[in-house]
């Protein structure tokens, strides 16, 4: 039976697997046109042309960039990412120590920005129009314009310079108390929530407000139904798709955030090893750090995709 959901969502997914396959490509050929030399950098200024030839064949480095990309492709479907030249070891023992760390970063400030946000959008929402709408409006418009790298500067000189409240540096290791978890994450889950809050809070608005000015909802005002009941029984339901395709798309932004974010407060996660590897001109670890952003932000993309998708009443009643 021919069914429309479906096929859209199965066409969905072919394309975030051909995307991932060109952005691989991508990845690959701006790593492989880095200056400097890998082979080089591993061994030091001091290293002889025979050290440095003899390393670079053990690396495969010696073979034309085709070969070199699809031997890497194949050891990236098979799990096997590489040796991590400056590091001596796997690529795979390297972002399994880290990934932790990315993961509790990312799940803190997802845990603390979707109920703001969403709370802000719905109140603004209700308040349409009014002066909480018109200030929570411009509040949210203000800090999506502002960068990451400027509120964790703004943060660190205020929290930890001025009222030195928290450390300029986020030990996420050394957490053993709650008092400890809060200073090693307050900076930069604060950094992080500043810009998904105001977007996500933006677009959960946009998606109540259109359902607050369907006639059902009118029908309902005519009733007798009060505003909060209304948005509460009627209008969040059925904006449920919209607001997690927002989510989504808003957490998916977390990715490039949690870059400058772990650089500025040395946190110990994927993206600060990542900045490392291209400091060392470790191609393994950097191709396989950027593939692995790549691939979570496509698969939330995807997820916001399929969420509008799945909240089309037209699709779900064919």
């Amino acid at each position: 039976m021919h069914n429309p959901m479906f096929w859209l969502i199965t066409r969905r997914l072919g394309a975030a697997l051909l995307t991932l396959l060109i952005v691989s490509m991508v990845v690959y050929a701006i790593t492989a046109v880095l200056p400097g030399d890998a082979a080089q950098q591993a061994l030091g200024q001091f290293a002889t042309p025979e050290q440095v030839a003899a390393l670079r064949t053990q690396l495969g480095l010696d073979q034309p960039g085709v070969v070199r990309y699809l031997h890497w492709l194949k050891g990236m479907l098979s799990g096997d990412l590489g040796q991590s030249v400056s590091n001596a070891m796997p690529v795979t023992e390297l972002m399994a120590g880290r990934l932790p760390g990315t993961l509790m970063l990312a799940g803190v400030t997802a845990l603390v920005s979707v109920p703001i946000a969403l709370t802000l959008g719905i109140v603004s929402a209700m308040r349409r129009g009014g002066r909480l709408d018109s200030v929570l409006s411009f509040c949210t418009l203000t800090l999506v314009a502002v960068p990451e790298f400027l509120v964790a500067t703004l943060a660190v000189l205020v929290f930890a310079v001025n009222l030195g409240w928290l450390s300029a540096l986020s030990y996420a290791s050394d957490v053993s108390s709650p008092l400890q978890f809060l200073r090693a994450y307050a900076m930069p889950v604060l950094t992080l929530c500043c810009v998904i809050v105001a977007q996500m809070a933006r677009m959960t608005r946009a998606a109540v407000i259109d359902q607050l000015d369907s006639p059902y909802v009118e029908m309902a005002r005519l009733k007798g139904v009060g505003p909060v009941r209304i948005v509460l029984r009627h209008a969040l339901p059925n904006a449920l798709g919209p607001i997690v395709n927002a989510v989504a798309l808003s957490l998916s932004y977390l990715l490039g955030g949690v870059v400058i974010v772990e650089t500025i407060f040395n946190y110990p996660g994927i993206a600060s090893l990542m900045v490392d590897a291209v400091t060392n001109r470790d191609l393994a670890l950097v191709q396989a750090c950027t593939m692995l952003f790549c691939a979570c932000y496509l698969a939330l993309v995807l997820v916001a995709d399929i969420c509008a998708i799945l909240s089309n009443p037209r699709l779900r009643q064919r």
